[in-house]
């Protein structure tokens, strides 16, 4: 295992960094890239915890931190779970205050001189995300979300998840799978008998979810396994390598033709 993977092997939610480390990761790079769980507070059936999300978002962020010089940042642990709202123990934010929260994190960093900041999502509720990422980037500012729903499908086939992702919606079998790899002391019984499927959910902005479940669960988590949570994981971090590439690449292109990286190639790059 890698110095960096070492490090983050031993994390819960919240790095452990002291501002010295940062600084030595810092200097062994041409662009600072940090990295932003966020998840959500809601509901995930009976069986898996409200901060499920979260929890997902930390793993994959962690995994991101292990194979590439980022700077892991503590999650966003609160987001936008309205279509949960019917449950108790949910809470959210509005999408305005999670777009600002966002966009302030980024700032900030900036100041310190982290170079571009990349989202990972843990929550498909947080749709304001995918604009704050293309509001920054029209900016030319370097930002990007992960994991894409080709990430997670290339993830699902890697690591033999059967149910499909229009199928998988919420506490189903890749949730399951990631937690038990990670986090197996927080699952309940009863994962095991819990499967529902729902795959017409058009109208799921106007009922929420307990138009289409009654138990909070749409999917398979029946299906889940700590085997199928460990390459899930795998793969996400594999697949995060284009990303790492991309946000980095204007730096090559400012190196080439001498640049700011505010136009030409480097813009591109950011986009």
């Amino acid at each position: 295992m890698s110095v960096s993977g070492a490090r983050t092997a031993a994390y819960g939610l919240v790095p452990a960094d002291t501002t010295e480390e940062v600084r030595t990761r810092a200097a062994g790079v041409s662009t600072q890239i940090a990295v932003l769980p966020v998840g959500s507070f809601e509901q995930h059936g009976p069986f898996l915890p409200l901060a499920t999300d979260t929890l997902v978002a930390c793993a994959v962020a962690r995994e991101i931190a292990a194979a590439y010089p980022v700077h892991l940042l503590p999650p966003v642990t609160i987001s936008c779970s309205h279509e949960h709202a019917a449950w108790p123990g949910t809470v959210s934010i509005s999408s305005v205050t999670l777009h600002a929260v966002v966009c302030d994190i980024a700032q900030s960093l900036r100041r310190s001189g982290v170079d571009a900041l990349v989202v990972v999502n843990g929550h498909g509720g947080n749709y304001v995300l995918g604009n704050v990422v293309q509001e920054s980037s029209a900016r030319g500012e370097r930002m990007a979300l992960f994991p894409a729903a080709e990430d997670w499908e290339a993830a699902r086939q890697r690591a033999g998840v059967t149910t499909s992702l229009l199928t998988d919606m919420h506490a189903g079998e890749i949730e399951t799978s990631i937690l038990l790899h990670a986090h197996p002391e927080l699952l309940r019984p009863g994962y095991e008998t819990s499967d529902f499927v729902a795959d017409d959910r058009r109208h799921l902005l106007t009922l929420g979810m307990s138009g289409y479940t009654d138990s909070g669960v749409i999917g398979r988590p029946s299906l889940g396994s700590a085997e199928k949570g460990k390459e899930l994981l795998a793969a996400l971090a594999d697949s995060f390598g284009a990303y790492f590439s991309l946000l980095t690449s204007a730096d090559d292109s400012d190196t080439e033709t001498g640049g700011t990286g505010d136009t030409g190639e480097a813009g591109s790059a950011r986009g």
